[in-house]
């Protein structure tokens, strides 16, 4: 059963599991309602249709050819050599984006472009680098078989397929498929807002002075980028200080534009410590406390009925609590499919990784030469980020990852 602790003088409230947090989170994000959008093509990258799309179109729409060359009936070159070149009599020549009206009879030819449509009464393309022209006399110099070097008609994508499933991620490649249909419109998911503020009075901007004492805001950059790799519309609503009212007032601020609020820092048990109380008036804390490493101190809450984050104020903390328990919410909230296997790969532990018993653990590792080398940085350790490719999964009843042993890591990228 999950204890009361205290640290600081003041209390966490009963710390959750892993499993029993991941719950908590996934079921308030699924109070929302995935919505939908229609956005002109030119706007469509990196978003997500919302339903399935079908061809409209056969591709190719017509036979044409892949090469430059000849159109010819395949059977007037059977036989062709160097030796013994078949001549042929070119009637006529077509460039991409043009046609021939004319039909090709026995012992006859077209030349022809890369992408031209295939004249009639033809079946073959004798590639120019095969051919040798004299006025209009062509002499096939290599023997070609029906449909060589031809796209045929609907060979690539036929009428009323599926095209694209729902859920798909809009790239360079899928948008240049949907293009080549002659799609102007689609339907996609709107991107959730997402407000994205650090707190801590020891934060300052990086075009601010650095004086003794003070740092550089790493969350505010390194959260928000991570949202809108989940498909976020992630907004940095800027540093609050450690100040009860002007951050009750920012989270106002911030929740009249926003879908979520990510907090990070102020999330701890501590003097200085004070999201939980600004919670607890404006709304409700579900979770205070999670029994993992890093990120104990975890806040998950509602405010007017719209979801709060806090992430622990530690860099690598804050990161590993997000893409464990956050992104994943995120991603299909903004209509992407589950994380893909291949982000899951298996290496060999290069040195013992010692883990505290009781609580999940997940260790930074970098990949080199199929090992996870573990970087052995405590969460405050911002260059460890540098050199994660990802991290390693360790339960709370394992004390020991020994070296050697084979283990599973979820990669960053």
């Amino acid at each position: 059963m999950p204890v009361e602790e205290v640290t600081m003088g003041t209390e966490f409230l009963k710390i959750k599991e892993v499993g029993e947090a991941k719950k908590i989170i996934k079921d308030l994000f699924n109070e929302y309602s995935p919505e939908q959008e229609k956005i002109n093509i030119e706007n469509s990258y990196g978003r997500v249709i919302s339903e399935d799309i079908m061809s409209s179109i056969d591709l190719p729409l017509f036979d044409r050819s892949l090469m430059d060359g000849f159109a010819v009936k395949a059977k007037d070159t059977f036989g062709a050599s160097d030796e013994s070149p078949k001549k042929l009599k070119c009637i006529d020549s077509i460039e991409a984006g043009s046609y021939s009206a004319k039909t090709i009879e026995d012992g006859e030819c077209i030349e022809i472009s890369t992408g031209a449509p295939l004249p009639k009464g033809s079946n073959a393309i004798a590639m120019i680098e095969f051919s040798e022209r004299q006025g209009d006399d062509v002499y096939i110099l290599k023997s070609v078989a029906p449909n060589q070097d031809l796209a045929l008609k609907g060979s690539d994508i036929n009428k009323n397929k599926l095209l694209l499933e729902k859920n798909t991620f809009l790239s360079p490649d899928k948008i240049g498929v949907l293009a080549a249909q002659g799609i102007k419109e689609l339907n996609v998911f709107k991107k959730p807002k997402i407000a994205v503020i650090s707190t801590g009075n020891e934060l300052v901007r990086e075009d601010e002075e650095l004086d003794y004492g003070k740092i550089y805001d790493t969350n505010t950059h390194s959260i928000r980028n991570a949202t809108i790799a989940c498909g976020a519309d992630a907004i940095a609503k800027g540093i609050v200080k450690d100040n009860y009212l002007e951050l009750k007032l920012r989270i106002e601020e911030s929740l009249k534009d926003s879908d979520i609020l990510i907090c990070s820092g102020g999330t701890s048990a501590g003097v200085g410590d004070i999201l939980r109380h600004v919670m607890d008036e404006m709304g409700e804390v579900i979770i205070h406390g999670v029994s993992v490493k890093p990120g104990k101190p975890t806040i998950v809450g509602l405010i007017d009925e719209k979801i709060i984050i806090g992430l622990p104020g530690n860099p690598v903390s804050a990161l590993i609590i997000f893409y464990v328990f956050i992104a994943p919410n995120i991603r299909k909230l903004s209509g992407l499919k589950e994380v893909e296997t291949s982000k899951i790969v298996k290496a060999k532990i290069s040195k013992r990784i010692h883990s505290p018993k009781g609580r999940m653990e997940y260790a930074l590792v970098q990949i080199k030469d199929d090992l996870a080398i573990p970087i052995l940085k405590d969460s405050g350790a911002i260059a460890s980020l540098a050199h994660a490719d990802g991290y390693v999964k360790i339960p709370k009843t394992t004390e020991l990852l020994d070296e050697g042993e084979e283990v599973k890591v979820a990669l960053f990228r």
